[in-house]
């Protein structure tokens, strides 16, 4: 069952989520959103690298107020991330946020929270419920013995209800972990009791490379039994990176396609050229490539190449001081080493010639 597929669908912006529409990629500014002008450029920097929903911190009136000039510089949705201070999520729904991110555990006061809620139905913004294991309620720590993922189903589930009998229900439900195991149980848990759209992610995950892992095997777990509207990949690093990320397991998945898909053998005694540097100027150049849809394969052995690469749309292999361009399996043409990648290249343009 793909749970995804009856969730209740909801319009951030300019985009829709959730009753089966193909999983989105967030990510999140790690600029002071006070300087607009800074915030406007790593989100367009984000937009070309396919993101599709960004959300900014909201800790100030300020910052709140900035968001109304960054709305008109960018074209992806905008969300205000709330900590604490209700009013300053008034205030971001106020300058045109498409989305406010809150957990209403600590806003405050029932009518704190209400003051919100009427703020949003107002414009009808939805509103994401956001709830991380390190923000769990002391007495459900306590009747669970701990952390675990049935106290942060139970503590999304409450939030989720108090929302509901303040007559709202255009909501998005995020609940995260630092834990993948837990995180994953807890996604299994909600997906059964919950019929709003799920934003999925591994919290605090780490670097680049341990964080890539934690949510590769994280998502993985989560996406491929059908739970997940959209993600975030969590990193510790440039936000760019994280959507990168994001595209990669989503297409590994099978839940998006487009976009060149790039795979290399891990070199042995065989190899005679650099193809770790080959490998990864490769994948720096298919980067931005999302209008082709096709695999290419980088081989490091002129022997095995040609056979290894025939599920490869297009392929390249080094001998010494050489090396072949192979298309679907069959050698083309040889072309000195330093050659390779330019000729790789030209080939792509071709092939886009000839898509269109």
């Amino acid at each position: 069952m793909s749970y995804r597929d009856h969730t209740k669908t909801v319009q951030i912006g300019n985009r829709v989520i959730g009753g089966g529409n193909p999983v989105l990629i967030q990510s999140m500014t790690n600029t002071r959103t006070e300087d607009a002008a800074a915030t406007v450029a790593q989100i367009h920097r984000l937009e070309e690298a396919g993101c599709e929903i960004v959300r900014c911190t909201v800790p100030t009136m300020e910052a709140a107020r900035a968001l109304r000039e960054i709305k008109k510089q960018i074209s992806i949705p905008l969300v205000a991330d709330i900590h604490f201070d209700y009013r300053m999520a008034v205030a971001a729904i106020e300058n045109g946020a498409d989305k406010i991110r809150i957990n209403p555990g600590n806003i405050g006061s029932g009518d704190r929270v209400e003051t919100v809620v009427k703020a949003a139905r107002e414009r009808n913004i939805p509103i994401r419920v956001g709830v991380n294991s390190g923000s769990l309620e002391k007495d459900l720590i306590a009747r669970y013995g701990g952390v675990t993922a049935e106290g942060i189903v139970e503590s999304a589930l409450m939030k989720v209800h108090m929302i509901e009998e303040m007559g709202y229900d255009n909501l998005v439900v995020s609940i995260k972990s630092s834990d993948v195991l837990m995180c994953a149980r807890a996604h299994e848990l909600i997906a059964d009791k919950c019929p709003y759209p799920l934003h999925v992610g591994i919290t605090e995950a780490g670097t680049v490379f341990s964080g890539n892992i934690k949510s590769a095997v994280g998502l993985g777990i989560i996406l491929y039994q059908g739970i997940g509207d959209t993600i975030r990949v969590s990193l510790t690093g440039d936000p760019v990176e994280e959507v990168k990320s994001a595209k990669l397991i989503l297409r590994t998945l099978g839940l998006r396609k487009g976009g060149v898909e790039v795979v290399s053998c891990p070199t042995c005694g065989r190899t005679r050229i650099d193809l770790i540097r080959l490998a990864d100027q490769v994948e720096t150049m298919v980067a931005g490539m999302d209008h082709l849809n096709l695999k290419v394969a980088v081989m490091g052995c002129a022997v095995n190449g040609p056979g290894e690469a025939k599920e490869a749309d297009i392929g390249i292999a080094g001998g010494i001081g050489e090396g072949l361009l192979i298309r679907k399996g069959e050698i083309v043409r040889k072309v000195p080493e330093e050659e390779l990648l330019d000729t790789l290249k030209e080939e792509l343009l071709n092939w886009k010639t000839a898509e269109q």
